[in-house]
């Protein structure tokens, strides 16, 4: 279902431009800061592929796109492909074709193959999507990850854990963020995962053993299969933690030391598994532990932006859109940021107790006298509220200063002093 803005001309022959194709399935808010980031360029001319009406769209950005296809379904590589022919005829060439979902990697790779576009393809994008596939690749390249098994029934499953022991991580292949993840610590846990999962042929599940250690995440900003650029995020405590204990209410740190030597280590192995997977031009989101006797591992890489606001806190640290930074490296293969100046964290507010409303926000006032000078972004809970039921919790809180240490302090004391009641 084509849309086409009236002054649409794609036989512009100075091509001084490049005609961009962003999948959206729905115009959820930080979706809608990507797409934005991209039509705000210049030289580039957006077209927009999407599940809802362009209507749905805020007017502004609506009005900055030269072109919008409506389908029934985004992640189906049958009508993302007929959606970005016809925007290809409308734009005269398609140059870049982009999404920041994860589950959209595969389908946008195979609509690449098949029209010629350049960019990530599909065989490349299943190794990052696949996280079991992901792993054999680092085994084989000698990355240092997870011992791990993919499995369809319960003997399968139970063999495994007679192997490597307990506890074990179990999810699927294809998941991202943490979801449909759970850790067992026995025999009647794993299989009472399995009548949760139910998996199957062609539906397996993916058995990792559980590594014990401080987890952070590894941001590069890639051109042409090099890392120009690289980050380190630290969360309070691991995601998996969070998941499995919803009230906690947890944080996650940038540091300003964008070169600090106690991850000299790891930096070489985080590129290293980049080279195995076939990172090309774009950001990747990597996480990995550092266990207890000192040693590295990768857990996995997704080649998209990543999420719990680390986008935000990098725009805060470097004074710069880091969305933008995003879209010109996408579009152009260009890298430009401005030097760290800052340290940044987000805490997350989560609900406490049990209850469909949020009944009451405590220590919000205290909070204000001590920390408020640092807080440079909130979105605060409020009363009435129906729980998200997300890792994100009912809001969080951003805050900066020159000094890491004086950061990670105060998003302690932040989470100590801020409690959402449920009720």
């Amino acid at each position: 279902m084509p849309h086409t803005a009236p002054s649409v001309d794609g036989s512009d022959p100075s091509r001084d431009y490049r005609n961009v194709v962003f999948v959206a399935p729905f115009f959820l808010p930080t979706t809608n800061a990507f797409i934005e980031a991209a039509a705000s360029l210049p030289r580039v001319r957006l077209a927009l592929v999407s599940q809802q009406p362009v209507e749905q769209l805020p007017a502004a950005l609506r009005h900055r796109l030269v072109a919008h296809y409506r389908v029934d379904q985004a992640l189906d590589p049958q009508q993302l492909t007929s959606a970005v022919r016809y925007l290809t005829k409308v734009l005269g060439g398609v140059d870049r074709l982009l999404g920041t979902l994860e589950q959209l990697q595969v389908p946008l790779g195979r609509v690449r193959d098949t029209l010629g576009i350049d960019g990530m393809s599909a065989e490349t994008a299943r190794g990052f999507r696949d996280k079991a596939r992901m792993k054999e690749i680092f085994r084989a390249a000698g990355v240092p990850c997870a011992r791990h098994r993919l499995v369809t029934d319960v003997s399968a499953a139970l063999a495994f854990a007679a192997e490597v022991g307990y506890p074990l991580i179990v999810k699927p292949p294809a998941g991202a963020g943490a979801k449909a993840t759970f850790r067992v610590q026995d025999d009647d846990a794993l299989r009472r995962s399995f009548e949760v999962l139910r998996p199957g042929l062609g539906r397996e599940l993916l058995l990792e053993e559980w590594v014990r250690g401080e987890e952070s995440s590894f941001e590069t900003l890639c051109v042409q299969g090099k890392p120009l650029w690289h980050s380190v995020c630290h969360y309070r405590p691991t995601p998996l933690e969070v998941l499995e204990t919803p009230w906690i209410q947890w944080c996650v740190l940038l540091p300003r030391e964008l070169d600090d030597p106690a991850w000299d280590d790891f930096r070489p192995v985080a590129f290293q598994a980049l080279d195995a997977l076939g990172m090309g031009t774009g950001m990747t989101h990597m996480e990995w532990f550092r266990r207890g006797d000192g040693s590295v591992a990768v857990s996995e890489v997704g080649a998209r932006p990543p999420g719990a606001q680390i986008t935000s806190l990098l725009s805060w640290a470097h004074d710069a859109p880091f969305k933008s930074t995003w879209a010109r490296l996408a579009i152009f293969d260009q890298l430009w940021l401005p030097p760290r100046r800052y340290a940044t964290g987000a805490a997350f507010l989560r609900g406490q107790g049990r209850g469909s409303r949020v009944r009451a926000i405590r220590g919000l006032d205290q909070a204000q006298r001590e920390l408020g000078s640092l807080v440079v972004e909130a979105h605060l809970p409020k009363e009435g509220q129906t729980p998200t039921g997300t890792y994100e919790g009912e809001g969080f809180v951003i805050l900066r200063h020159p000094e890491t240490e004086v950061v990670e302090k105060a998003l302690h004391r932040l989470i100590s002093l801020v409690q959402v009641e449920l009720g």
